[in-house]
């Protein structure tokens, strides 16, 4: 039996069979509209926020890569933090309190990571820019 003879047939008039065509290729508009978008938006920024005292102090920038270098964050009474920043990583490196549990926090790299030290009342929260992890896939 040919396609012409089916179409003739069945219910299908002529023009149905390209409006159902038109109406899947269409159903795939949004996934590629998205898709350019994402693909638009791909640069993630990283960032470290460094705060005291619930009082932002130092903003730190985090990047595959780049040179590794330390701040030292220093209050009114002679208490201090060394903040090291490497490889888009950031970590309390050494504190002056008397646990250390600042110190053997660790690194931090991803979004909302947190590294605190209590007795300084000192928090570094990681943020990114658009909210997700590296690596996660949203969709």
């Amino acid at each position: 039996m040919k396609w012409q003879e089916f179409i003739k047939k069945s219910l299908l008039k002529p023009w149905d069979v390209a409006i159902i065509t038109g109406l899947i290729l269409v159903s795939f508009a949004p996934l590629v509209i998205f898709g350019l978008q994402r693909t638009a938006e791909a640069t993630v920024t990283k960032e470290a926020i460094l705060r005291v005292d619930g009082k932002e102090i130092k903003t730190f920038e985090l990047s595959e890569g780049q040179e590794t270098y330390t701040y030292t964050y220093e209050d009114e009474h002679g208490d201090y933090n060394v903040i090291e920043v490497s490889d888009g990583k950031i970590r309390i490196k050494e504190a002056d309190c008397g646990d250390q549990i600042c110190v053997r926090q660790g690194w931090a790299s991803r979004n909302g990571d947190t590294r605190v030290c209590l007795p300084h009342k000192l928090v570094i929260e990681i943020q990114t820019s658009d909210g997700s992890d590296d690596g996660s896939l949203i969709y």
